[in-house]
């Protein structure tokens, strides 16, 4: 399971419509809870880096961004979670070519953005042997939460 932050939705589905109706990208940082969920607290936006003429159904993160975002989430304490990108005028499921440059281990959020406005939020996780992806349900992060001493940041650090 992932629990989204509300302004990490946020910053995905304004970052889908902002970059429409090319592909927008970025990291998903926060950390582990309880029973092993993965707790989103930002969803940090990155440049898509793939070839102008591509970026209407693909995207790219260089290297240099990855390590940006693993030692600014190292910094504040937190782990790089995954990853989330858009699909223009098509659904929020893994294409091929997300399931060929995926990595197991990470969640995998995708926003579809219908005629320049964000709808359907879906994330995925790459099985371990690579044989496709599970869907992974996705909850939202209880205001008790920040006080439950599950993690030990406020809200306002990040």
């Amino acid at each position: 399971m992932i629990l989204l932050d509300e302004e990490a939705r946020l910053v995905i589905r304004s970052e889908g419509e902002r970059a429409y109706p090319n592909e927008c990208c970025g990291f998903l940082i926060g950390r582990f809870g309880e029973a092993g969920a993965r707790v989103v607290t930002e969803a940090r936006p990155v440049r898509n880096s793939r070839e102008k003429e591509e970026r209407y159904h693909r995207f790219v993160i260089e290297a240099e961004e990855f390590m940006r975002a693993e030692a600014y989430a190292r910094k504040m304490g937190l782990e790089l979670l995954g990853f989330y990108h858009s699909h223009p005028d098509h659904p929020a499921e893994p294409s091929g070519y997300d399931e060929e440059n995926a990595l197991p281990f990470y969640s995998y959020v995708i926003v579809a953005v219908e005629g320049g406005a964000a709808k359907n939020l879906t994330s995925w996780e790459l099985s371990a042997d690579r044989a496709g992806f599970v869907n992974e349900p996705i909850g939202a992060i209880p205001a008790a939460f920040w006080n439950a001493n599950i993690i030990n940041i406020d809200k306002e650090d990040i």
